[in-house]
């Protein structure tokens, strides 16, 4: 049978665990039912931005940070155009807003992209069952009258089959090809339009950031964005002078049914500077030979220590992912650059003696620490140099 536990008197919110374990709480924004994997984020700032971020599709995200939505939501933190994230479960409901750029309260907000909320719920005790089981298969339901079937909730969880053999990448990508000019926030004037000449870079996405291409372009790139289903030959129709592989969701292995064939060409046939950046590394690592797998729960927050291994240097950086390069898979010729300090997994890998290499982490932050941003002006360097 399952097991209730922080119920309080009137649950309008639910979350069941695949094992059984209930939680109560109280929901907000859309009512009804999803099946998701759970993981939870220790980011103290940034929820909008997490939410909105397509890596997080097929998973709801537990927060660990207490004070969610109490600077409410506006278009300019939005990542994408609808939220990757199926839902949010945190230790207390949302409070009114208090920002001066605050157009929409979260609850507001959920409800209008059609996902749910959970407050009220015992995140600590919920982030000690992810870190010992691993990332549970869940079912989360928001009901305003508080009827809950257990059983089947408990049920549809264990019927979810996860996201190991998920292309998901397919699902969040963009339909067709399209430029981007837009440049990072900078006080006063906002967003700002790139002018003049760039480099040009072909920019794949596998469910893409909006502040990773704002990056590309404050850094001096004319950024062509084609869909994750792009041939060779159609990202080297646009004579790029570099290309940049981005973050996403799902599983590398189902993704790089396609998406690998398509850059081991690429690299058979040009010395390009190349760039990839969480699924986009691991999208490289399996190119080049090497293998992923499964984390137990992940990494995902914005205070993740990573260490550049040739220079001793250690990042701060924002991290968002359930896989991993394994890095005793990489093959001869490509180097580790960067490895967790929490927990010692590959984290960045470079050719030998070409301008290619790639991050598991997010130099772009939103949400998170800029540490990393060097890694944007090294691959307009390395388009520079290449001539």
């Amino acid at each position: 049978m399952p097991t209730a536990s922080n119920s309080p008197a009137k649950p309008t919110g639910c979350i069941v665990l695949a094992d059984g374990t209930a939680f109560y709480g109280h929901g907000f924004g859309a009512t009804g039912e999803a099946q998701a994997e759970l993981c939870f984020n220790t980011a103290m700032t940034g929820y909008q931005e997490i939410m909105t971020d397509p890596s997080y599709a097929g998973q709801v995200v537990t927060f660990t940070f207490p004070h969610i939505g109490n600077t409410g939501t506006n278009p300019e933190d939005d990542e994408a155009a609808n939220l990757g994230a199926l839902g949010m479960v945190v230790k207390w409901d949302p409070t009114e807003p208090s920002s001066w750029r605050n157009t929409q309260d979260l609850a507001a907000w959920l409800a209008r992209h059609g996902r749910i909320g959970i407050g009220g719920v015992d995140t600590r005790r919920l982030t000690r069952a992810i870190r010992q089981q691993g990332a549970p298969h869940v079912a989360i339901s928001h009901d305003p009258d508080g009827n809950f079937d257990l059983a089947e909730l408990v049920a549809k969880a264990r019927a979810f089959t996860g996201l190991e053999g998920l292309d998901l990448a397919r699902e969040v990508t963009c339909a067709q090809s399209y430029r981007w000019d837009e440049m990072r926030w900078a006080w006063p004037d906002g967003f700002t339009r790139r002018k003049g000449p760039g480099h040009k870079v072909v920019a794949l996405d596998y469910g893409a950031k909006r502040n990773i291409l704002r990056c590309l372009a404050s850094a001096g790139c004319d950024v062509t964005v084609l869909p994750a289903t792009a041939t060779a030959a159609e990202v080297l129709a646009h004579e790029p002078a570099g290309i940049f592989l981005s973050n996403g969701p799902g599983d590398p292995a189902a993704t790089g049914e396609y998406a690998v064939p398509m850059i081991r060409e690429i690299l058979e046939k040009t010395d390009l500077p190349i760039f990839g950046i969480c699924l986009g590394h691991q999208m490289l690592a399996l190119a080049l030979g090497g293998k992923t797998l499964k984390m137990n729960h992940g990494h995902h927050g914005a205070n993740h220590p990573v260490k550049e291994i040739d220079t001793g240097k250690v990042e701060i950086t924002s991290m968002n992912h359930g896989f991993a390069v394994d890095g005793q898979s990489l093959p001869k010729g490509v180097v580790e650059t960067h490895v967790s300090l929490f927990d010692g997994s590959n984290c960045g890998i470079r050719i030998k003696d070409r301008p290619v290499f790639s991050v598991q982490q997010h130099p772009e932050a939103s949400p998170g620490p800029q540490d990393s941003y060097y890694l944007f002006e090294r691959f307009v360097a390395a388009m520079a140099q290449a001539g």
